[in-house]
Parts: structure tokens; C-alpha cells; sequence
């Protein structure tokens, strides 16, 4: 037997354990224009955004009177997906609303 096998004969192997690191989180922005409707608006909330219809008149009423609104909070890969939808969603009913993310 070599030397370094024996010196490590009866050695238990121990794991160092992995730390999951949590995702950074962004927000996902809703642009006040001149164009889009308020109930556009709200049906956007609560489609690509699952909220329900009293959160999604206070987040429209809040983008309406700010200027802008959080429509949620996701990681970034999935805050990304969503600005997508929502442009898609706004030009195939032909309306300029603009969505944005920033981080959380």
C-alpha cells in the first residue's frame, strides 16, 4: 500500500455544504401614458400578473395618478418574461404601454 493511501485510510470525507444564494429580486414597472386604457390596464394586471381585480385597480389607479406602479416583484429572469408579455399583449391591442424593471 502506498503512503498516501494509509494516510488517509479511516478518513470520513465530509461535504462542505453549498450555500443557496437567493436571486436577486426586481420590480416590474407600469408606465403612465396618454394611449392606454384603464381597463387595459387592469386586464394586463390580471392576466400576466395573476392579480385580483381590487389589487389590480389599485395598482392602475396608482400608475394613472404617480405615473408609474409595481405591478410585482421576481427574479430577474422571470421579471424580463413578464415586460415581454406585457409589451406583446399592448401592441397586438395597439397601445404604447410601457413596462420596465428595476431592481427590488
Amino acid at each position: 500500500m502506498c503512503a498516501a493511501k494509509r494516510e488517509f485510510e479511516g478518513a470520513v470525507l465530509t461535504k462542505k455544504k453549498q450555500q443557496t444564494k437567493k436571486p436577486s429580486m426586481y420590480n416590474v414597472l407600469l408606465h403612465n401614458d396618454d394611449y392606454t386604457t384603464m381597463d387595459f390596464v387592469v386586464m394586463v394586471l390580471e392576466s400576466i400578473f395573476n392579480k385580483n381585480g381590487a389589487e389590480a385597480t389599485r395598482i392602475m389607479l396608482n400608475v394613472h395618478q404617480q405615473g408609474v406602479g409595481v405591478a410585482g416583484v421576481y427574479p430577474k429572469d422571470i421579471a424580463e418574461t413578464k415586460v415581454v408579455l406585457v409589451h406583446d399583449l399592448a401592441r397586438k391591442n395597439e397601445f404604447p404601454l410601457k413596462c420596465s424593471i428595476e431592481m427590488a
